[in-house]
Parts: C-alpha cells; structure tokens; sequence
C-alpha cells in the first residue's frame, strides 16, 4: 500500500494542529459557530441526531494493521459520549423501538471510509493528533469539495485487472487535496476508478466514474464517466470519453470540474450535483469540457500531463508487499490439500465458495472478513474486533486490509496454504460469515438511529431481515442478491443500485419503507448500473421482512434453473415481484 512521504505526513501533522487551533478558539468563544462550523466539516466532523459524527479518510480503501490498531483505540477510548446525551438518545429512540444503541464502534462505509457516531467534540483534536500519528485524517471528507477517491477493493491483486488503479487514485488524491480553485464547489463531488472488466467499485454511480482500459492499438487509457449520482434523482454517469489517453487524465479532470465549478447551481442545493447540469445541459456541458480541456493542453501548457518519471515515482510504492517465505508447494499439492479440508468441513468449503477469491498471484488468495452478522449493524465494528482485524492482517495478510464497497474488510495478501487457519482464526472472531454477495451481505447506512438527514431507520430492517434469512443451504438457494437499505432519499445505503432497495420515508412523522427492484452498481453479475424500480406505495416497518420474503418466493416459483434473482426478474418482468410485495401488504392489514 502506499507510503506517505515526509511531506504527506508533514502536511497532515500541520493540519491536525491548525484544527486543534480553530477548535480550542472556538470553545474560547474567538470562533462564532458559523465561523467553526465550515472548518470542523473540512476535517470530517458533522454534528448528527444526537451526537457528532466523524469520518475519517480511508484513500483506494487501504489499510494498514497500525492503522486499524488506533482506529480501534479511537473507538475504545473516544466513541463514548457524555452521560446525559446518551440517556437522551435512548429516551427518544426508544419511543421507535430502538433500545441499544452501540457506542465504541467504527463503521465501515460504502465509499470506503470509517465513521465514529459518538466522539465528542471536546475531544475531537485528540482524535486528529491520534489518525496523523498513522498518516490519517478526516480532511475533505465533507463539505463542497472532492472527496475521498474510491476504488475497487482488489486493485492490483485482481486476476481481470487491465492495470493497477491505485497509483492513478493516489495522484489524484494529492491533485485534489486543498486544490485551491475546487475548494467550494457547487456540491460534493465523488471520484471512483477501476482497472478491471469488473466493475467492483460502482463506477457509473460517481460524479466521475473512470476505468482503464486499453484500446485496439494495445494502449493504456480511460474511459470517463461523468454526472452520475443517487439521491432525489437517481442517473448513471454519460460517457464523455470511450478512450482518452492515460497521462491526460488529470487535465481532463481539471476540465470536467472547471466546467461544472462555472455553471452548477448554487441557488439550489437539490439541484446542485453535477448529475443536474449534465442531464441539463447534455451535449453542451460535453462541448464545454471539451473546449475547456483545449485550453488547458493548447494555452495552458497542458500542465497536469502525467510525466512518465512521475507515473513510476508513485507506482512504487503499491510493489507488493515482502510475504513472509514458504517452503515450496505446488499448487496442485495446496489445491489437493483444499479440497481434501473442504471435503471434511462443508462450513470451510461454503467459506472458500463464497468469501475467497483468486489472485493475479497464484500461490495467494484474497480473503473477505465478513462484517454482516446477527447482533451488529452492517459494517459496524467494536474495538476489539477492529484490533482482531489487524491481527489477522499481520499475520495472514502481510499487514493491509481493505474497506470494501460492500462494507467489509478483505485481506489481499493471503497464502493458498493459510487459507484453512485463517478461517479458523476468522471463525473465532465472528468474521467467517460464508455469506459474501448473498441476501445478508446487505449495504445499508446507519439511518435513523444516529443520522440527523434520515427519515426512518435502517438498521433494525437490516436485523429483521438478517434474521429470517439465517439458513446458509436457504440463502445459496437464493444465490446472489444485492440488498440495499438507506434511511432516507441522499442515498447513503445506495438503495437505487440494489436489485432490492429498501427506502425510508416519513409519513405524518411516522417511518415507511418503499421497495425497489431490478437495480445494479455495474457488476458483472448486475449488467449495466441502473436504478431500481419502485414496486409501489411504501410499507409500514413490520411489514418489510414479508415484502422481502414475498418477492423472493416468486423468484423461486418463476426461476429457470441456474438463474440468477436479477435475470429472473429481468425476464419475467417487475409485475409478478409487484403483486407478491402489495399482497404481502394486504394480508397484514386483514390480519390487524
């Protein structure tokens, strides 16, 4: 993974004293609350429901055992708040049916970051000091800027990988960091990039969606996406350019969002996202970069041309890592010995089916810990299980994890012949869930119960649901599904990309559930990204786990054999899936 320089960690230092320097101000009453408020969202701490929430920058996912260690002791020894605030909480919550409420977690989040829901703000320079002591920080993980760049969780493992998207997302973190001309622009903006035929990293659902790809003369480029987004109007990303040459993309980029920091709304913060002026603006806004990126290579000197020397400057800091070194096995003889342990433990063979992955190297494996379990909120993780993951990492997986899209962690550096001692070892600590991709391996954001934007809560639909459908020989009937849950219309749980989606909604103060179906983030399982369809008028939070288990029956009753949910209900058509749910519906009515 890569190593900050002297510089990174400089500049990350400086910037947790100059936050320590604004917040110590602030308590002095030498900063007004409208004047601190921009400064403490520049460095990721909102103010939530009930508490403060932060989230800390995790660049490409990438993270290191040390730092996995002090986002542990983070969530030990901060993610507590004060007495009377959590009484609170649980009063008002409670009243909804919510009667815990975890404190000293860390969550994993669907563009790769870690959040905390309970520091308090007193202590929120301690926390800073803390993350720059391991190069990390919240910085442009909030506000109207770039924010942290996403990528697919296997980059530079993968076995469809056309080139390693890493050192690109790396350039293009320090492109954008403090960039003085896009530092408030109209609206958030969201960078993801691939390198493979497989979208992992739901490219066409980001402001800017970019994979590389090579062109019928063998060279390296980008196919750019701009414009997508979820929310209040959900679009896939517009191709601006099917190939644009690999040391470009930096001036393209600088174009695309000089375009969009000139002409987005900033009188209307519904209509603020770049997705509202592409889809506005059509060919216009592409004519507009393209002019732009004119200027910039024929006046400008083109000055964010990658030099080759650059290129390979940072491409060496992703060499893989030093592995620890084996005695030589052939991998006929790990592949034999596999089997023969898979064939004495069919728990151990649904978890290499399911959680395990191939590897560019063909002697590692990458490894999924699963974080979808009974008794935790997708993606949530306690302290001691955040220490847990980095112990396995340092000794199975040369000492990196990475946060997933799916909010998991996945070890990327495992050997062949570990793979049955770490499931042993992830079996212990609750992570060995052979569940990855199936209906409980569900996205869903922390909703109600902690976010001030919400409007319903999200995690006791994922608990209903994680509950019913706990039978592993049940779920890979099923196959493959992805359900996604938000608790409310910004989207955070991406539930437009589900092929299930569940949205919360508020109805004369009261929490309502709408369904969607037939969505896809770009897998290759999913086909194309595309929003869900809404399969009618929203369901009370009691009825969801049987709209759930309605629309799955009649993916059982309707399915060809080998057929996936998304194909199945592709080809049938949303109908059938539409009357199951509302009759779902109807029958708790009668019975009430």
């Amino acid at each position: 993974m890569y190593q900050y320089t002297d510089f990174d960690r400089q500049f990350v230092q400086q910037r947790a004293a100059q936050f320590r320097d604004q917040l110590e101000r602030w308590q002095a009453g030498k900063l007004s609350e409208d004047e601190f408020r921009p400064l403490r969202l520049q460095n990721g701490w909102y103010v939530q429901r009930y508490a403060p929430m932060l989230r800390v920058a995790v660049p490409y996912g990438e993270l290191s055992s040390a730092q996995l260690r002090v986002l542990a002791r983070i969530a030990r020894e901060y993610d507590e708040p004060e007495a009377e605030v959590y009484k609170n909480a649980l009063k008002t919550q409670g009243k909804l049916g919510t009667h815990k409420l975890p404190t000293h977690y860390g969550h994993f989040t669907t563009r790769q970051n870690v959040q905390y829901n309970w520091i308090p703000l007193a202590k929120s320079a301690d926390v800073m000091d803390l993350l720059a002591s391991v190069d990390m920080h919240g910085i442009q993980t909030s506000g109207n800027c770039i924010r942290n760049i996403t990528s697919d969780e296997r980059a530079g493992i993968a076995i469809d990988e056309v080139a390693d998207p890493r050192p690109f997302a790396e350039i293009m973190r320090q492109w954008s960091t403090l960039h003085p001309e896009f530092a408030f622009l109209p609206r958030k903006f969201k960078i993801a990039i691939t390198g493979a035929s497989e979208d992992r990293a739901a490219t066409g659902w980001h402001d800017v969606g970019l994979k590389l790809l090579k062109n019928e003369a063998g060279e390296l480029g980008f196919r750019v996406q701009v414009g997508g987004g979820m929310g209040r109007t959900p679009i896939v990303g517009t191709v601006l350019r099917e190939f644009l040459p690999w040391n470009q993309i930096m001036n393209y980029l600088e174009a695309v969002v000089r375009v969009y920091n000139r002409y987005g709304r900033r009188d209307n913060m519904y209509k603020a996202r770049i997705k509202i002026l592409v889809k506005a603006e059509g060919q216009r806004y592409i004519d507009d970069v393209e002019a732009e990126y004119k200027q910039i290579i024929e006046h400008d000197g083109a000055p964010h041309t990658i030099p080759q020397a650059e290129f390979d400057r940072v491409a060496a800091s992703f060499v893989p890592p030093q592995l620890a070194t084996r005695v030589f096995q052939s991998a006929e003889q790990t592949d034999a010995e596999l089997r023969a342990q898979a064939a004495d433990d069919v728990m151990f063979a649904r978890w290499l089916q399911r959680n395990v992955a191939p590897h560019k190297n063909p002697s590692l494996r990458a490894v999924t810990l699963s974080f979808k379990r009974i008794g935790q909120a997708p993606g949530d993780a306690s302290a001691d299980q955040l220490d847990t993951a980095a112990r396995l990492a340092d000794r199975f997986s040369a000492g990196e994890a990475r946060v997933t899209h799916d909010q998991n962690l996945l070890l990327p550096w495992v050997h062949a012949e570990d793979l049955h001692a770490l499931w042993l070892a992830a079996r212990e600590a609750g992570f060995a869930s052979a569940n990855v991709h199936l209906l409980t391996d569900m996205i869903a954001c922390p909703g109600g119960d902690f976010c001030a934007l919400a409007n319903a809560r999200s995690i006791p639909i994922a608990e209903a649901i994680t509950e019913r459908y706990q039978d592993l020989d049940e779920l890979d009937d099923l196959g493959e599904i992805d359900l996604h849950i938000s608790g409310c219309i910004n989207s955070c749980g991406h539930h437009h990309s589900g092929h299930i989606g569940i949205l919360g909604v508020d109805k004369d103060g009261k929490e309502w559930y709408q369904v969607t179906l037939g969505g896809s983030d770009g897998s290759a399982l999913s086909g194309a990204a595309q929003p869900g369809k809404v399969v009618g008028p929203s369901f009370s939070a009691a009825e969801v786990p049987d709209v759930i288990e309605a629309v799955l029956n009649t993916y059982r009753d309707t399915r060809e054999a080998g057929e996936s949910f998304i194909d199945a209900l592709r080809r049938v058509g949303i109908e059938p899936f539409k009357a199951a749910a509302n009759a779902a519906r109807f029958k708790v009515e009668e019975a009430a």
